[in-house]
């Protein structure tokens, strides 16, 4: 079923937890580049993964990118992932930074003119994408939209304490993460903002 075809407010909790956590594709691929977005707790849930595939040489590279500042940091959200990536033992010239973006679509827009000065677009073969599962089938879906064609995805999807796939629907604050990131890919996609794609939804 195409993403278009859908309403939101029609779905059952199951056919949500298909669309969100089950439409990601992950073959565990090597890349170019390991891409990971930033967000008020990127730090604990994304970076690990990312840090752990890039000393296990899956990409010579990672982009943290991100240009909002959290309350209570002087950096921004990529310059922090950047200052505790090198903590961990990720070398300064393997990190690269874009702290320009406010929000997803941003993040792929803004990121495209450092991975051309880096690489030269038309060298990139595939970006490794780590984020939350409750963010990864949108970032996916702009990067489609958005970078060119001939680049491919290898999605890393790691969980956070409230919105998996397991408890979302067991809180209020849960619930409210999914459905409104369900409502807002839906919208998105009607809109024309985000490329329509085939999903897969269990009958109820």
């Amino acid at each position: 079923m195409k993403i278009s075809e859908l309403q939101a407010n029609q779905l059952t909790d199951v056919q949500k937890t298909d669309f969100i956590f089950r439409n990601i594709k992950q073959d565990h691929k090597k890349g170019d580049v390991i891409f990971v977005p930033g967000s008020s707790k990127a730090v604990e849930y994304r970076l690990p993964k990312a840090v752990e595939l890039f000393q296990a040489g899956k990409a010579k590279k990672v982009l943290f990118s991100g240009g909002v500042t959290w309350q209570g940091q002087q950096l921004t959200e990529a310059e922090l992932l950047k200052k505790e990536a090198m903590r961990m033992g990720v070398p300064e010239e393997a990190i690269l930074v874009e702290n320009m973006s406010l929000h997803t679509k941003e993040n792929v827009l803004a990121s495209l003119l450092v991975l051309d000065r880096e690489f030269d677009l038309h060298n990139i073969k595939r970006v490794l994408v780590v984020t939350t599962y409750i963010q990864m089938l949108r970032i996916y879906l702009s990067f489609k939209t958005y970078m060119p064609s001939w680049i491919e995805y290898s999605l890393y999807p790691v969980n956070d304490r409230t919105a998996r796939e397991d408890n979302w629907f067991l809180t209020p604050y849960g619930r409210l993460r999914v459905e409104t990131e369900v409502e807002k890919i839906i919208r998105y996609v009607n809109e024309g903002i985000l490329i329509d794609e085939e999903v897969k939804i269990s009958d109820g």
